[in-house]
């Protein structure tokens, strides 16, 4: 059976969208999790630059005609959020953990360049604390594919067959902080205004803790991004990156950024002040 293909004339309203994922229906008891073989589909989006500008201020990014890899990351969130929006999509927003993410920039992209962009769902699996499952995206300029990348959920209680695999955590560096960044108590809503996504934990206190935590938490692609724009002068023209997310970051708060590099691979990590990681992750230049 093959995949169903919805093509969209236009990025859909993301707040519209997560408002219902956030209310949509957990795992059935007594059924086993599916996804949906469906993808989404904009043949010709247009980036907006002022938006993009904004983006590059909050992350830390430098405004240039090449857009970073995690810009693009955030095109595709809405087509992420319309499939979890979905009436058959087996989990709610509010029981997910984003996990890890993994991207490739084949080339560099110019903010002037429209794109096609498709995500789709694969991988469902047992996880140790639920259900695992990968969104896949992918963005062509034209008939060449420039960016793909992979955001592996966690779908925490879920319950699929099989037994869980063993996990491969990434090794932080070892050398003391080299930056120590202060984030502001309205960072996540900084973060919501330029990436789409308004998920309530980022926003506010109350907000917040209707999902049990005492403070919003930054959002995971916000320190994903923060983190690469921190390396600068490293980053090569194409790029793969992976970051693995832990303990989510509190507002308002202080972490601290590590960074060490050998034979063209950057490892980097996100730190509380006991040296423990929000996030660690690895780039280096693609393989052709």
């Amino acid at each position: 059976m093959g995949r169903d293909v919805i093509e969209l004339r236009e990025l859909p309203d993301v707040n519209k969208l997560l408002l219902k994922a956030l209310t949509g229906a957990v795992t059935k008891k007594g059924r086993r999790a599916q996804l949906p073989e469906r993808s989404f589909l904009v043949m010709d989006h247009q980036q907006d630059v002022a938006r993009l500008a904004e983006y590059c201020r909050v992350t830390g990014f430098s405004l240039r005609d090449e857009v970073p890899a995690t810009w693009l990351h955030v095109q595709t969130f809405p087509l992420q959020a319309a499939l979890m929006a979905q009436d058959d999509f087996p989990f709610s927003l509010a029981g997910l953990v984003h996990v890890t993410n993994t991207m490739r920039l084949r080339r560099a992209v110019r903010v002037g360049e429209r794109l096609r962009m498709s995500v789709r769902t694969e991988n469902l699996a047992p996880h140790a604390k639920g259900a695992a499952f990968d969104m896949v995206g992918e963005i062509h300029a034209g008939d060449e594919l420039v960016w793909s990348g992979t955001s592996n959920y966690l779908a925490a209680g879920a319950k699929v067959d099989g037994e869980p695999g063993e996990s491969v955590r990434l090794a932080a560096p070892t050398r003391e902080p080299s930056q120590l960044w202060r984030l502001p108590a309205d960072l996540g809503r900084q973060y919501a205004k330029v990436s789409g996504d308004a998920n309530p934990i980022h926003l506010y206190p109350l907000t917040a803790r209707l999902f049990g935590f005492p403070r919003p938490i930054i959002h995971g692609m916000w320190t994903h991004a923060r983190a690469v724009a921190a390396l600068g002068g490293r980053l090569p023209e194409a790029y793969e990156v992976q970051v693995q997310l832990a303990k989510p970051i509190l507002l308002p708060g202080k972490v601290g950024f590590t960074a060490a590099g050998e034979d063209g691979t950057a490892t980097f990590a996100v730190v509380n002040k006991e040296g423990k990681p929000h996030l660690v992750g690895v780039l280096s230049a693609a393989r052709s």
